[in-house]
């Protein structure tokens, strides 16, 4: 049996859904009842990662487990427990979803939560593997009310490019490290096949419903502002020290989610076209 936390989530779902048409045993954890059907085959668990005791009824008879932790991480009071917990369930095998800051500032306070869960995960006696993605193609979803309201879209650094990802191809990574053998101890890096700016990406929404999408520029301190709204600020500033002035290894297109999945990732454009209806 496979375990995915964050089951309800842009990469928890369609990990979800490709392990039950592979056929496998699968519970899906979230801390709410899931808005939409999960496949018939699917378990469904509540539990909450900051409460690791939530998790116990979870993993019981578990193979392999799939974490992944929001906000940084800086939820999960003690990681060593919770992968514990996972272990006297009998959870042989762990792929957590980091984040690709973890690895390129792992001492800014914004990520350092997640470097000290990664250094759980390693030593915690499991076979893991680490998915470092890059920034979603799904943080579009944040212009989805403007552009259905009046075809606007704002953000900061309308020209810096980052190789944004598809949350698909992050669950698909997933799967393959889930059910195959040979992935214990390495670090994947999750990005898409190009660079691409706020501008274009907003473009590229305009190309998929077929009409224009004005993009508005942002100053840092409206991001801020806004951002502030919903996340933690160490979170914020060190999101918009990613988004404004990234490191070279930030705007690195990595190799490694067409090397195991035998095909390109998918495009910011592929990701608007298929998710069309949010925008229209």
């Amino acid at each position: 049996m496979i375990v995915i936390t964050g089951a309800t989530g842009n990469v928890g779902r369609p990990l979800v859904r490709a392990l039950a048409e592979a056929g496998e045993q699968v519970t899906a954890v979230s801390r709410h009842t899931p808005g939409d059907p999960l496949p018939p085959s699917v378990r469904h668990i509540r539990a909450d990662l900051s409460a690791p005791d939530t998790l116990r009824a979870a993993v019981i008879g578990a193979d392999a487990l799939y974490l992944l932790v929001s906000g940084a991480g800086a939820h999960i009071p003690d990681p060593a427990d919770l992968l514990r917990i996972a272990a006297a369930g009998g959870v042989r095998r762990i792929v957590l979803q980091s984040s690709q800051a973890a690895g390129t500032r792992p001492d800014a306070p914004s990520h350092a939560p997640l470097r000290a869960i990664e250094d759980a995960v390693r030593e915690s006696g499991l076979d893991w593997t680490i998915l470092r993605p890059g920034g979603f193609d799904s943080n579009a979803y944040a212009w989805a009310a403007s552009i259905r309201t009046d075809r606007t879209a704002a953000a900061p650094f309308g020209d810096v490019g980052l190789p944004m990802v598809d949350p698909v191809d992050i669950a698909e990574v997933a799967a393959v490290a889930l059910r195959e053998e040979g992935h214990a101890g390495q670090v994947y890096e999750v990005t898409g096949p190009e660079l691409s700016t706020p501008r274009q990406r907003a473009e590229a929404i305009g190309d998929a419903i077929g009409e224009p999408v004005r993009f508005i520029e942002q100053t840092r301190e409206e991001a801020r502002a806004a951002m502030l709204e919903f996340m933690p600020e160490p979170v914020v500033e060190g999101t918009l020290s990613i988004l404004g002035e990234p490191l070279p290894p930030e705007r690195r297109i990595s190799p490694d989610v067409e090397r195991l999945l035998g095909r390109a990732p998918h495009t910011f454009a592929d990701w608007a076209t298929r998710n069309l209806p949010a925008f229209k």
